[in-house]
């Protein structure tokens, strides 16, 4: 049976991808859009808009009443340091309203996106569900800002809500209309403007798979759980040679992480003062990532929601040609 959900973010990569698998599965899906948002994720899908901000309480009436569940995606994802205000209120009590919101008016469960960098890390092994976030290690705002959130999350379930997080890892896939972090990195290489790249890893994820990870959740998760989705581990280096195949082109230089690092440090900063809202993904954090090689064992999600993973190669074909179906990538 279908059922009546709030989705929030959906204007971005993770809630585009979502919002199409709810209809495609025929639940009536009401999202929560701000008024200046950017609606193409929207195009074309039988989705209730309503206006509001999870910033401001007062708004997510209209959004949550009348549902069952909801899935709150909604973020300022953000890479590079400062504004680190916004982030709480956003992220953080963003969480809180939207979860307060979904008590009052009935909701029987909530599912909340976090980040892999929530997930501690050991030693010299995959992090799972169970690694406490470390206070005390160097993290990015955003990732703070996202072990905070869980923190909400457990707080609303010790007090009798049913919310189930997800935790994502790094997306690749289409629908990705701002585009995304990694989503830059994928329209860069394909019209030749990415210029070197570091060596390392990460835990990525299709955007398909963490779809049918939140919609897993929902179903079977347990309440005050988290869940980490992810679809493969993948080093730098074979994600340049799968974008060499996707877009014929030749992968750019591979320069040592040292050299990476100087380079870094002196464009951040540069463009945190003479351009601040432009979107910068060498960082000298994401360098930091990268070089960590961070793996994650996703055998709680297998077990217990039933969730296996497809295909990163196949999310790396759609993403381009999400890309190129809106002309985004110029022709050779």
């Amino acid at each position: 049976m279908s059922e009546r959900v709030f989705v929030t973010g959906g204007s971005g990569h993770v809630g585009a991808n979502l919002l199409r698998a709810l209809v495609a599965r025929g639940d009536r899906v009401k999202a929560l859009v701000r008024p200046d948002s950017d609606r193409q994720a929207f195009a074309g899908l039988d989705v209730e808009l309503v206006t509001g901000d999870v910033r401001d309480p007062a708004s997510l009436g209209e959004l949550v009443r009348g549902c069952s569940g909801g899935y709150h995606v909604a973020a300022l994802v953000q890479t590079v340091r400062g504004r680190e205000m916004e982030l709480y209120r956003t992220n953080v009590l963003g969480t809180r309203h939207v979860l307060e919101a979904a008590r009052v008016a009935g909701v029987r469960r909530v599912v909340v996106t976090s980040s892999l960098g929530a997930v501690g890390q050991p030693p010299n092994a995959p992090c799972s569900e169970g690694d406490g976030f470390n206070p005390f290690e160097d993290h990015l705002p955003y990732e703070e800002s996202k072990a905070w959130v869980e923190h909400e999350c457990l707080n609303a379930a010790v007090a009798g809500q049913e919310v189930v997080i997800v935790v994502s890892t790094a997306v690749l896939g289409p629908h990705d209309y701002k585009p995304s972090r990694m989503g830059r990195v994928v329209l860069d290489f394909a019209n030749g403007k990415l210029g070197a790249y570091i060596p390392g890893g990460f835990e990525f994820v299709g955007a398909a798979d963490l779809a049918r990870g939140h919609l897993l959740a929902m179903e079977r998760g347990r309440s005050g759980q988290r869940y980490i989705v992810s679809t493969q581990f993948l080093t730098v280096d074979e994600l340049m040679g799968m974008l060499e195949t996707v877009t014929g082109r030749r992968r750019p230089r591979r320069l040592p992480p040292g050299a990476m690092n100087v380079l870094a440090h002196i464009s951040t900063f540069v463009l945190n003062r003479v351009a601040p809202e432009r979107p910068q993904r060498f960082t000298p954090d994401a360098v930091r990532l990268l070089s960590l090689m961070r793996r994650a064992d996703i055998a709680k999600a297998r077990t217990e929601l039933g969730y296996e993973p497809g295909s990163i190669e196949q999310a790396v074909r759609d993403a381009h040609a999400g890309f190129v179906e809106r002309g985004l990538v110029r022709p050779r």
